[in-house]
């Protein structure tokens, strides 16, 4: 019986024309982190299935990707499930001690608590590398996907807050995004509001509610909110606060409690700052959420009105390597959707055209020495241009196309003319125009 050559489900493979466009978003997030001087790390695919599960909400645990055990111990696990009558017991956390990681922020808390003694605070970091969940695929929506995250964790300012803001504006602006929004919030303001109310239900579970209002709209929030117990009243005060104030002057009519001024104040100092001296839109939304259980202040979220989901998202969390053994330590960070954002840059066309990220040459063979293709590719190299020899004498027609559907820029041959002579031709494949050369001249032609 044939294999299946399909991948699984919320999983894709990326053709070289693919790589090409992902490299240069990945190269560009990289560079830009670099400049602002975030150091890169990496952490495992894996981690203990006790480092992730409780630290996302219930939302977030079922989405965990857990790891079988194996051998031995999956056959005891297996025996012991099936001896037991109640159904209730049979947990699946005996069947795995691993799972693949849900995000790269608790692997990262994990990853200060255990190396602290390596590091110098503030510690400011960027991690790019892959992350799963069980989620329902979807358009922009993958189960597996590629993180690019930059935190500063050891500083409790808010100029950290700015700074990841200036990062997303010069991010985006250099991919040709300029009508990206952000959006931001606060959850003490958020969580200031929700005490106005006067509801008994669990903060957590109303931020896990609101964190789906662009998705399932304003009715059924109302609706999911009413199920997790607010009284309708509750419901109505809650809306009021949070669906119309969009403004930093529309702010001040809030009610005032201890929370809500904190969070004010934050929010005035980042949104004046903004203004100022970043290169993107900020807007105060305060229906934002961010659904997570570890965020503890500001918090961050950037759309496209061409783009039905978030395209990066992020926030302040203190004390999440509390868990870890290590407390009060604040951090801020911020994680783009890579593949999200690809998504977006190829829908409006603006990827790189060539796979290639400098000039390229292909040497045809038209009966030419092989060692002189040889050299001709080592000179070609040598001024930092991507070069490749045809293999094969074939027909010019045939590798004329070759060339053109790879995406190369120039053609490099010696026909039997320019054997006689000791010259080759250059042919520029976009324009169509030919000059004739000496080969010695090859590398500091294409250095020009």
């Amino acid at each position: 019986m044939m294999s299946s050559t399909s991948v699984p489900k919320g999983t894709r493979d990326f053709l070289p024309d693919q790589m090409s466009g992902r490299k240069f978003l990945l190269n560009l997030l990289e560079e830009l982190f670099q400049r602002h001087a975030f150091l890169p790390i990496e952490t495992p695919s894996m981690e203990k299935i006790d480092t992730l599960l409780g630290k996302y909400g219930e939302e977030g645990d079922r989405l965990i990707f857990k790891v079988l055990n194996r051998g031995d111990r999956l056959s005891r696990a297996l025996s012991s499930i099936c001896s037991q009558s109640d159904i209730a017991v049979k947990e699946t956390n005996s069947l795995a001690d691993a799972a693949l990681r849900y995000d790269l922020t608790i692997p990262f808390a994990r990853f200060i608590s255990q190396h602290r003694n390596d590091l110098h605070f503030p510690f400011k970091r960027y991690q790019i590398q892959p992350v799963w969940r069980a989620d329902r695929p979807q358009k922009g929506r993958y189960r597996e996907f590629v993180q690019c995250d930059v935190d500063i964790i050891g500083s409790s300012s808010i100029l950290n807050e700015l700074e990841l803001i200036q990062i997303t504006g010069e991010a985006f602006s250099s991919l040709g995004l300029s009508d990206v929004i952000v959006k931001i919030n606060h959850r003490k303001l958020l969580e200031g509001i929700v005490t106005e109310t006067g509801t008994n239900v669990p903060f957590q579970k109303i931020t896990i509610v609101l964190d789906k209002w662009e998705k399932i709209g304003l009715e059924a929030v109302k609706n999911e909110l009413s199920q997790a117990g607010m009284k309708e009243k509750e419901i109505e005060v809650l809306i009021r606060y949070v669906h119309q104030n969009t403004s930093i002057n529309s702010i001040q009519t809030l009610p005032s409690n201890q929370m809500i001024e904190a969070g004010c104040s934050e929010l005035e100092q980042i949104l004046d700052w903004a203004d100022k001296y970043c290169k993107v839109k900020v807007e105060l939304d305060l229906k934002l959420a961010r659904g997570l259980d570890y965020y503890t202040g500001i918090i961050i979220e950037a759309i496209h009105p061409e783009f039905g989901s978030s395209i990066l998202g992020g926030g302040r969390y203190d004390n999440l390597t509390g868990m870890f053994g290590l407390p009060g330590v604040s951090g801020v960070g911020i994680s783009f959707g890579a593949d999200r954002i690809y998504d977006l840059l190829s829908l409006k066309r603006l990827l790189p055209e060539s796979p290639f990220n400098r000039k390229s040459v292909l040497i045809l063979n038209l009966g030419a020495e092989p060692e002189w293709m040889i050299r001709a590719a080592s000179l070609i190299r040598e001024s930092d241009a991507v070069a490749d020899i045809y293999p094969d004498e074939s027909k010019l027609k045939k590798q004329m196309k070759f060339a053109n559907d790879k995406g190369f820029d120039f053609v490099v041959f010696m026909g039997a003319k320019e054997r006689s002579e000791g010259t080759l031709k250059i042919r520029n494949m976009q324009s169509g125009d030919e000059l004739e050369l000496k080969s010695d001249e090859l590398s500091t032609f294409f250095k020009k």
